[in-house]
Order: structure tokens, then C-alpha cells, then sequence
């Protein structure tokens, strides 16, 4: 199993054995349980299914009742399908927790960026501001021209314009855990992580 949810909970400093300090994300990883089992020989492919954070049963509809009556597990707020070899060997509620990593592990960590809304291309692609003088006024900061003469007499697909910026489904990778604490399933994960505070994080442990 290498595979699991998480909460990011913040950020702060981490202090390694030299005494250089770390820019670290304070994760909670779990515990997450197992919800369904997908089998080659049912469904053609392997893959398990987590439940993460508690949920009141009288939030749950008939059908997602059923689905967690049938698994013998209580109600949970997140359902997360995973894949790899090996998945069809689990057991229907089964426990996952932050013991499946080891201090040193390097991690792919996938999550939901900061929304930023509708934005201009300055903050959006970074683009240079234009010249303040020579009749520009309150344009300063648009586009500029996006149209190419007479041909191809159209906007070609991909150009960087205006528009939703963030709410991203963002993955990072090469992200090491440099402290585990197994009592509170936390773990510190050097760098920065994608999303809020809070924000729900699929955590996959890399291969060396």
C-alpha cells in the first residue's frame, strides 16, 4: 500500500539535524479505510477505494448508505479511487495510516490550488505592463492585440488571455517527509504542498 488522503493543516519551520531550517507542510495522512476492492477478475482492473473523514449519517443519501453498510465502515466525507498492483489483495475495511511511510520517503502529493478568479493577464501570465504615455490610458494593463493581420484571420487556440485563474488540480512530486508523529498521523513534508488550509490531498509514495 502506498497510496493514501490527507488534510493539509499549515506550514511552519523545521529544524534538521544541522540546524539548517526547512520550509515544511504539516499533513494529516489519515487514518483512511478501505471502502471497496476492485479485482482483475471482477473488474478487469485493480484499484481500492479510501474513506477519509467521518460523516454524520443523516448527511449520507440511500445509495452511499448502502455502499458503506455494505462494506461493514461509518459514513465517510471523501471517496477516493486509487490504482495499482497489488490493490485487489486488501481487505474491505481495512485501516490505512500514516505507517505505510518512513522518514526519508520522497512523495507525489496532489491537490486543489488557491482560486484566484477572474484575472487580468498581468497577474495571470505574468505578462509586462504597456506604456503609460501616448494615449494607452486605462489600457495599460489589457492585452494589447491578439489578431494576426489578415491571416490566418483568427485568434490562435491557447493564447494567454484574461480569465478563472487557480482551482487546479496540481500535483508536485519529489517531496521528501523529513518527520513522521505515528500518534497524530502527521507528517512533515519538505516544501509546499497545492491548496488552502484544510484542503483534502491525494499522498502517493514515490519509488526510488
Amino acid at each position: 500500500m502506498n497510496v493514501i488522503m490527507g488534510k493539509k493543516l499549515g506550514m511552519a519551520s523545521f529544524f534538521g539535524p544541522t540546524g539548517r531550517e526547512f520550509p515544511v507542510t504539516i499533513v494529516e495522512t489519515g487514518p483512511c479505510v478501505v471502502v471497496q476492492v476492485k479485482t482483475l477478475e471482477k473488474d478487469k482492473y485493480e484499484a481500492v477505494q479510501l474513506g477519509f473523514v467521518e460523516k454524520k449519517e443523516k448527511g449520507v443519501n440511500k445509495p452511499l448508505k448502502g455502499h458503506f453498510q455494505k462494506a461493514g465502515v461509518t459514513p465517510k466525507r471523501f471517496l477516493k479511487e486509487f490504482r495499482f498492483e497489488g490493490a485487489g489483495e486488501l481487505e474491505v475495511g481495512s485501516e490505512v495510516n500514516v505507517s505505510i511511510f518512513n522518514e526519508g520517503d520522497s512523495l507525489a502529493v496532489t491537490g486543489t490550488s488557491k482560486g484566484k478568479g477572474f484575472q487580468g493577464v498581468i497577474k495571470r501570465w505574468g505578462m509586462k505592463r504597456q506604456g503609460r504615455s501616448h494615449g494607452t490610458h486605462e489600457s495599460k494593463r489589457g492585452t494589447g492585440s491578439i489578431g494576426q493581420c489578415a491571416w490566418p484571420s483568427r485568434v490562435w487556440k491557447g493564447k494567454h488571455m484574461a480569465g478563472r485563474m487557480g482551482n487546479d488540480t496540481v500535483t508536485i512530486s519529489n517531496l521528501e517527509v523529513l518527520k513522521i508523529i505515528p500518534e497524530k498521523n502527521i507528517i512533515f513534508v519538505k516544501g509546499s504542498v497545492p491548496g488552502g488550509k484544510n484542503g483534502l490531498l491525494k499522498i502517493r509514495k514515490q519509488e526510488v
